[in-house]
């Protein structure tokens, strides 16, 4: 019998940053890696789009503040156009609400400009992985300062009545940060219990995932 082997193709991975030496010293480390391939970079969020839809990358690091369109706004623009990329934002500041307001668009993840290589590049696979990546006390932080700005919204909104009591139990633990299996343990439920419950309230808040639903509780005072 002929064995079949299955080759995974390498992780496609763009850049969108202003300052042209990190560029280059981030494509090195991205083309160093055997299970990695740099396809494509831009200077400024107004170019990121037009990466997104034609290099079609499979994970963007994004840096935060660049000139003109910046990667707030490149980020929400790719994911209106409902382009696949995964975007892992790059910031100089571990409390910035420009990426909090990054990952309530859509972003997966964020990781500091000075991080460790090898971090990076984990963060790049995990986020590939359909994962996301944060530090846990820097997101809470981070979140937490997000819900102290002017324009949060307040009150309950429409969809989350619809959630039923045991879901907003669930809604409530996930918001804190516990995991499926930390929440299946208080609740003596299996974690595909719990993990069902999540996909649900996700569906129904129109949230993507467990980050967007701790950003969705403080947004609207829910915590």
């Amino acid at each position: 019998m002929n064995e079949t082997t299955s080759v995974q193709r390498p992780i496609r991975v763009a850049l969108v940053d202003d300052q042209q030496l990190f560029r280059g010293g981030i494509r090195m480390l991205v083309d160093s890696q055997p299970d990695m391939t740099f396809v494509a970079e831009a200077s400024d969020g107004a170019e990121a789009l037009r990466l997104a839809a034609t290099a079609k990358p499979d994970v963007i690091l994004m840096d935060v503040r660049m000139p003109g369109v910046d990667g707030l706004e490149a980020t929400q623009q790719i994911v209106a156009q409902g382009l696949q990329s995964r975007i892992l934002m790059l910031t100089t500041f571990d409390l910035d609400q420009a990426v909090a307001r990054a990952v309530a668009a859509g972003a997966s993840g964020f990781v500091l400009k000075d991080a460790d290589p090898e971090f990076l590049l984990a963060a790049i696979r995990t986020v590939h992985s359909g994962a996301e990546v944060f530090a846990a006390q820097a997101t809470a932080d981070l979140i937490r300062r997000f819900s102290q700005s002017p324009d949060r919204l307040a009150g309950e909104p429409a969809e989350f009545t619809e959630l039923t009591e045991r879901e907003r139990e669930m809604f409530f633990l996930a918001a804190k940060g516990m995991s499926n299996g930390e929440i299946a343990k208080q609740e003596f439920l299996s974690e595909a219990t719990v993990k069902t419950h999540i996909s649900r309230i996700l569906a129904k808040l129109g949230v993507r995932d467990r980050v967007q639903l701790v950003v969705y509780a403080y947004e609207h005072g829910l915590l």
